[in-house]
């Protein structure tokens, strides 16, 4: 374990009256070069929080310390791959009949990162960071939580969208998820995200179309539509949904549907018509609202923001995608509230 910190021998001074014994090395719990496990957590909580360039200045001023760039880094990441390596991966619901009713959110988004070519044999006189390339990757964000809750369970990767659905289903099992729980999933009209609902939890989910997201999509045809009537017409088709009544909104659509000529960005009637038509059996609002569930994913979009990219997608960081999945499985374990409890293990395991 990387936070475990032993002392093997005391350290004495010679002087003119005998034998001293430096006590400070002791009662710290370390030694020369070394970094205690009380001073680890200081620099991962700044390391997880600020850029690894702010981080030392962090510590200089609540804690007086100089610790170097390169120490934060490296303690940080450790800490991040240690989480990351022991996070625990059920592959199915637990046999046990679980809470009624989950809340379950996906998303997506972009974070910077960048790639570079592998030291080889020989390659000892190339500058790798002529090789250096630069890209964006999507990390997948999900949530779980009971009816009414305010607590929701994250996970997240920068994997593959089945890696994503594992974490989902993680997110589930801990808040209570059973063989018959319903699970009620929303999310935007990405084909992923309603796969892995229906591959995780099968039958005992219903997938949703984010409200809000599907708005976007009638704003962009009610421009060409409606005109100055916009807004009335945008009310309209929005009543007609929440009554389940897709057909009243695909047959406003359908006189104004471009011709196959035209591109997408160039036809926002016929995309808003072809988005609908998609997903019809995903859009049971009117079911959602008289059982008291959502209808729109602004909770996960939300949390984009300060799960995600307030740390990954700061001006200027570029991410290795392994150090990104590090960082990820840190950030995931402040917002779930498991903070004091991986440092008390880290105590635990030492002593």
């Amino acid at each position: 374990m990387f936070g475990e910190i032993k002392i093997e021998e005391q350290t004495f001074r010679q002087s003119g009256n005998g034998i001293d014994i430096r006590p400070f090395s002791v009662s710290a719990g370390v030694r020369c070069r070394q970094y205690s496990q009380f001073l680890q957590r200081a620099i991962v909580d700044f390391g997880s929080d600020v850029t690894f360039k702010n981080a030392p200045n962090k510590l200089r001023e609540h804690y007086g310390i100089d610790v170097p760039e390169t120490a934060v880094r490296l303690i940080t990441e450790r800490h991040g791959e240690a989480i990351y390596r022991d996070a625990e991966t059920q592959r199915d619901l637990p046999d046990i009949p679980g809470v009624s009713q989950l809340i379950t959110e996906m998303d997506g988004s972009k974070i910077p990162v960048v790639e570079t070519a592998e030291r080889k044999e020989g390659s000892a006189g190339i500058d790798l960071r002529k090789t250096r390339k630069v890209s964006w990757k999507e990390a997948r964000l999900c949530l779980a939580h009971e009816l009414g809750s305010v607590t929701p369970v994250f996970g997240a990767t920068t994997g593959s969208a089945d890696e994503a659905g594992d974490q989902l289903l993680q997110c589930a099992i801990r808040t209570g998820g059973g063989t018959e729980t319903r699970f009620h999933c929303v999310g935007d009209g990405a084909i992923w995200i309603a796969d892995q609902c229906d591959r995780v939890f099968g039958s005992q989910a219903n997938y949703l179309v984010d409200f809000y997201h599907l708005c976007e999509y009638l704003a962009g045809a009610a421009d060409k539509i409606a005109g100055k009537d916009k807004e009335a017409w945008m009310e309209q088709q929005k009543d007609r949904l929440k009554e389940n009544a897709y057909n009243e909104v695909l047959k406003a659509l359908k006189p104004f549907v471009e011709g196959e000529n035209i591109p997408d960005e160039d036809a926002p009637v016929r995309v808003c018509h072809r988005y609908i038509s998609n997903r019809t059996h995903q859009l049971d609002y009117k079911g959602a609202i008289a059982a008291g569930l959502p209808i729109g994913s602004g909770e996960i979009e939300s949390a984009h923001n300060y799960v995600i990219q307030a740390r990954l997608k700061v001006a200027g960081a570029w991410w290795k995608i392994k150090n990104a999945g590090k960082m990820l499985a840190l950030r995931v374990l402040r917002a779930n509230g498991d903070w004091d409890k991986y440092w008390n293990n880290i105590r635990q395991e030492a002593a």
